[in-house]
């Protein structure tokens, strides 16, 4: 008997700001294939501090709520309610956001495909360096894969994998393969950064047996790339690309992200970027 398979993806809102981007992302997936969506609206809250606690014994009880518009929040509930049963999505709404605990959701993504999270309407009430702490907190302790997505994108149709011959990129391949099978039969690059060009790639042939499996239209390079200003410039111009990376380490490549590339890529609002670890 063939039974249809189906993700459980949680969304994640800042209940006065729906994110458009985050939700389209989310309809075309379903489109390829069907999702169950969990939406879970919060207040305006300090995010900068969101998952930066270790687990539920140290976590505080609740979100720090900064300030409640209860008739917006419901408003995008409604939005989110109706533009799922527009699509076809089946959906999930928590709507106990006043009351929504920090080690609830946090054990959510213990029990979710993926995590989505609009790069825009979480920022527009923190700086920037919070957003990258935020961000960078998010991606640490979640429990599944992450996905910032930016408002105005065009939907993959190019995968860009991230490679420094550590366990988390090739696991974060490997993840993106597995959550989106679909989409790696899309032109994919497989980059490894490094400081001059007679460095060779490490493992490069086990890398190139396991991901051009998953990835039947591959391509590897190497860029001779030393500063994550020029990585970042470099992805700038690969539209309609997805960005797949794992936890930051510290490689040449890992270092350029976390400098620079990734928080950059993410702030510039430019690119979807798929990021998960163990």
């Amino acid at each position: 008997m063939f039974v249809k398979k189906m993700k459980k993806i949680l969304v994640v809102f800042d209940g006065t700001h729906f994110s458009e981007g985050a939700f389209e992302f989310t309809r075309a997936m379903n489109e390829q294939q069907p999702v169950l969506l969990t939406g879970v609206f919060l207040p305006q809250a300090d995010y900068a501090g969101f998952f930066n606690y270790g687990d539920a014994v140290t976590a505080p009880l609740y979100i720090p709520v900064l300030d409640v518009n209860e008739e917006i929040i419901q408003k995008n509930i409604s939005r989110f309610k109706t533009l799922c049963q527009k699509h076809g999505i089946e959906h999930r709404v928590h709507e106990d956001y006043l009351d929504f605990a920090l080690p609830a959701l946090k054990k959510e993504t213990q029990f979710a495909d993926l995590l989505i999270i609009g790069s825009e309407s979480f920022y527009n009430y923190i700086s920037i360096r919070e957003s990258n702490e935020f961000v960078q907190d998010t991606l640490h302790n979640a429990e599944c894969p992450v996905l910032v997505v930016p408002e105005k994108f065009d939907f993959p149709v190019n995968n860009i994998l991230c490679y420094d011959g550590s366990e988390p990129s090739v696991y974060a391949i490997k993840q993106f393969a597995y959550l989106f099978p679909e989409m790696t039969k899309n032109p994919s690059l497989l980059i490894y950064a490094m400081g001059n060009a007679d460095t060779d790639i490490p493992d490069e042939m086990n890398i190139e047996e396991l991901v051009s499996r998953h990835y039947p239209n591959l391509t590897i390079t190497r860029l001779p790339i030393k500063t994550g200003k020029n990585l970042r410039e470099w992805v700038a111009e690969k539209e309609g690309s997805i960005i797949i990376s794992g936890s930051f380490g510290r490689s040449m490549l890992s270092r350029l992200f976390k400098n620079s590339f990734a928080s950059g890529i993410i702030n510039d609002h430019r690119l979807p970027v798929f990021i998960a670890h163990k």
